[in-house]
């Protein structure tokens, strides 16, 4: 029996070595990722079996990792649980019920875990049977990067955010500078004059 991967994208490593420690030794190959960039480019380059989506993560957030899965079909029928510790936020994104996903809420216990993923691959099951229907493309990805949008891959886009992330420091440090200078000439308007 070929060995599963499951990919697990969560920020924190207490939750990644959680999902590894429940599973069954030997059956499942763990693959890792720390965010949602991580995350999508394993996707594409190891085809896991299954995928446990945190919705809160730097970079590329859970929500952001789902829309960009709901563009590719191939992605679209790897079972996915997504775990949040308040599932308000993602019912505020993706209303119930889930029809594409499993929803696990942290902390979780090891059967909640197991449960999860039987139906992550039911939904899958369903979701493959319908673009088969529709004549949807099922081909593998062949190891590509994931590109966001129309024409950006995944690296334009932490490129544009890490610029981003430079003219935000610039002018925070422009608007503190402004800030004493206006201290400095509120503090001189308030001098008695001799």
């Amino acid at each position: 029996m070929t060995q599963q991967k499951i990919l697990v994208i969560d920020d924190s490593r207490v939750i990644r070595a959680r999902v590894r420690d429940m599973l069954p030794q030997g059956d499942y190959q763990i693959l890792e990722a720390k965010d949602g960039i991580e995350g999508l480019n394993l996707m594409v380059q190891e085809q896991p079996t299954l995928v446990v989506l945190d919705f809160i993560l730097p970079k590329m957030n859970g929500w952001e990792v789902y829309q960009e899965i709901q563009k590719q079909p191939r992605l679209q029928i790897i079972p996915l649980i997504i775990m949040s510790g308040r599932k308000q936020e993602v019912t505020e994104k993706l209303p119930e019920p889930f029809e594409h996903f499993e929803f696990i809420e942290k902390p979780f216990e090891q059967n909640a875990l197991i449960r999860a993923m039987g139906a992550a691959f039911r939904k899958a099951k369903e979701k493959e049977a319908d673009l088969q229907r529709r004549g949807i493309s099922l081909q593998p990805l062949d190891g590509q990067t994931i590109e966001c949008g129309t024409d950006k891959s995944m690296e334009a886009y932490v490129a544009e955010v890490q610029l981003l992330n430079q003219k935000v420091v610039r002018l925070q440090e422009e608007v503190n500078t402004l800030k004493r200078q206006m201290s400095q000439v509120i503090a001189f308007l308030r001098k008695p004059n001799p």
